[in-house]
């Protein structure tokens, strides 16, 4: 039997007269049964609502046998949804089914974006009838038992002097406690935070004295898949001393696992399995949205949640993942109430004994990287805006220690691929170094060789030539005499540069050593200009020596033959280049205890850019002259070797066409008898 009796009725009433007008409501939704639907305003906190849905509240049964609609306004506009109503509401009380179907194809619109609570909405639509008799009835009784003890509600105020035990201070006192207390303890995250760089250490510290501090049953981290700082960073709690940070005593219980999913370690969890969960394609992992990496919780009796997946809460095409992005808290004071229109998640969280929980984005990089989440696990809990605010304080902090870690691991990464790479270099120029010596030893080995098997028959070339010029065996005509001249002239020039190759060979091999003895500058110089003077008159170039000593300091120590060897490839390199009627002038003095000689000449000058290859072996500088002039290139490289295995040192002053000037140093030499 139905009845049409219409209890429906709007007026002012207390906020509090509103909850127990939602708790007869929810009474009457269990007395229907499982055919019953039940909505309060905590199905919206998921999505963005417009304002006028945002002060609302609301409860809505609707029933084949039973439907009502409840819906409460607050006279103070302006409230945000979540807070706690102590003002009077414009309340509405409706059992009509046109006016309830109504209201739900409204509630219907707020969820375009979710078909499947969109299609359940529109299909709760349709049910509201006139409700039964019975039902109504009780519903009525209700009412009235409800209503009748309002009339003396004056009287139950609280009053100082009916209970002057009562002080109106205690509450702000308490308040400020519990703010000191909060303050206290962001402090020690923040304090962990700046000694440590251990992102498993802070994480522990924070999330077992955040859980203690809140009276939590259950608090986890929730890790996405795409988060950089990886399992790395994460050890075994079990390798860290309570020296390290403060582990709560029992009742928590602590569970660790790295970031790796299937890899679970736990700590000091007696035997409690975490809830399984099915095994996916490598596919479907790449598009799962994360996994619980960290919890604590306050007894053993709490499943483990550990490496738990809300694949359908949390994947990036949710609006969960849309809100927390925005750095919004997630507040859900009650599961059974906000999920009822999502089966799957309402059926999740009863697994997991999940009945409340509040959830604070921890972001790192303007991206969101995870979540600290905390669980009430065997009854609703409406959470303050303190607990909000310290929650979302300490996920700040983490994100920071996060920001710590990955700024530290990529330090350290790019100084051991910095090492790698030096060490990389090191062993490429080293076996490089090797490689050139060995071709160089090899090099210098081939030319002493070479130069060796070439002695014997450049000796009798010379010696032959020589001595047909001198005696020959009858009349020579005046061409084959010219060609003989050329044969000795051109096998002095040969015997000439392989003497110098042997010379360069010894010295890079380390093989030569100095013949040290004393000598006489004012001789060796004098000798020098003697030996080439026939050679300068032939160029018609004109040899002078400047001594700039004294007699006293004319007695010299060095290896005497290297010394005339230097001077001579050094003016027969001056007389080459200077062109007829020029000079080359043979200075000499002594700087302390080392000699200088300085050879000048007036005679093409060398380019400023090719002075640094002057003393290459077997290089000739690139001139208009250089076809002209012909040479081996090795007389200035020798004389450079030669300078410096005395240990002294030659330099270079030339202008083009105005001529060169080649100072060199040689120190005194110690006698080999002393």
């Amino acid at each position: 039997m139905s009845s049409s009796a219409d209890l429906s009725f709007s007026r002012t009433l207390p906020s509090n007269v509103f909850d127990q007008l939602e708790e007869l409501l929810q009474q009457m939704a269990q007395a229907v049964g499982k055919g019953a639907l039940l909505l309060t305003e905590a199905v919206l906190i998921p999505i963005d609502i417009p304002q006028e849905w945002q002060t609302q509240r609301f409860i809505v049964v609707v029933s084949e046998q039973f439907s009502a609609l409840l819906v409460g306004f607050p006279q103070q506009m302006g409230e945000q949804r979540g807070q706690v109503f102590d003002s009077a509401l414009n309340v509405r009380l409706s059992l009509d089914s046109e006016a309830i179907a109504s209201f739900v194809l409204n509630l219907r619109d707020l969820f375009e974006r979710d078909s499947h609570i969109y299609q359940k909405l529109e299909q709760y639509s349709q049910i509201p009838t006139a409700n039964d008799a019975q039902l109504q009835s009780q519903f009525s009784l209700l009412l009235l038992k409800s209503f009748l003890p309002q009339q003396n509600s004056e009287v139950t105020e609280l009053s100082p002097q009916i209970y002057p035990h009562v002080s109106v201070c205690q509450p702000v006192e308490q308040a400020l406690k519990k703010q000191i207390a909060q303050e206290r303890l962001l402090n020690q995250v923040t304090t962990k935070i700046r000694k440590t760089l251990d992102l498993h250490v802070i994480i522990a510290t924070a999330v077992a004295q955040v859980r203690e501090f809140l009276q939590l049953d259950r608090l986890v981290v929730y890790k996405f898949e795409a988060s950089r700082v990886n399992s790395k960073e994460i050890i075994n709690l079990s390798s860290i001393s309570s020296a390290h940070f403060p582990i709560p005593p029992q009742p928590d219980y602590v569970h660790w696992t790295g970031f790796a999913p299937n890899t679970p370690q736990v700590y000091p969890k007696k035997g409690t399995q975490g809830i399984s969960s099915s095994k996916a394609s490598q596919q479907d992992l790449l598009n799962q949205a994360g996994s619980i990496i960290y919890e604590v919780c306050a007894n053993d009796e709490i499943p483990s949640v550990l490496n738990n997946k809300e694949e359908n809460s949390l994947a990036r095409t949710t609006l969960y993942w849309e809100k927390f992005s925005k750095g919004l808290t997630l507040a859900v004071d009650d599961v059974e109430k906000t999920y009822v229109l999502q089966e799957y998640l309402l059926n999740f969280f009863r697994e997991a004994r999940v009945r409340a929980k509040l959830a604070s984005p921890i972001m790192y990089e303007e991206k969101l990287w995870g979540l600290l989440i905390a669980h009430q696990c065997n009854a609703p809990r409406q959470w303050t805006e303190s607990e909000k605010n310290l929650l979302s304080s300490v996920a700040e902090q983490l994100a920071i220690a996060i920001h710590q870690t990955e700024l530290m691991r990529s330090l350290t990464q790019e100084k051991q691929t910095l090492e790698q790479r030096v060490v990389e270099r090191t062993m490429a120029l080293h076996d490089a170094l090797v490689a050139a010596e060995a071709a160089n030893r090899l090099k210098s080995e081939f030319l002493a060789t070479v130069s060796h098997e070439l002695l014997t028959p450049l000796t009798y070339v010379i010696g032959m030539s020589s001595t047909l010029l001198r005696w020959s065996f009858g009349e020579l005509t005046q061409r084959q005499r010219d060609y003989l001249q050329t044969i000795h002239d051109s096998g002095e020039h040969l015997l000439e540069m392989i003497n110098d190759i042997l010379d360069l060979s010894q010295i890079e091999a380390g093989k030569a050593v100095l013949d040290i003895t004393e000598f006489s500058l004012i001789t060796i110089a004098e000798s020098a200009l003697n030996a080439l003077k026939e050679k300068a008159n032939t160029q018609r170039v004109n040899l002078k020596l400047d001594v700039q000593l004294n007699a006293p300091r004319d007695m010299f120590s060095a290896d005497i033959r290297r010394v005339q060897q230097i001077l001579w490839n050094l003016l027969t390199n001056g007389i080459k280049f200077t062109p007829e009627d020029g000079e080359v002038i043979l200075r000499l003095w002594v700087e302390d205890n080392t000699a200088v000689f300085q050879i000048e000449d007036t005679g093409i000058g060398i380019p400023e850019e090719q002075v640094s290859q002057l003393f290459e072996k077997f290089h000739q500088l690139d001139t208009p002259y250089h076809r002209r002039y012909a040479g081996t290139g090795l007389g200035l490289a020798l004389t450079k070797q030669l300078i410096e295995l005395h240990r002294g040192r030659i330099e270079v002053e030339s202008t083009v066409g105005v001529g060169s000037i080649f100072t060199v140093w040689i120190p005194a030499q110690a006698c080999s008898n002393e």
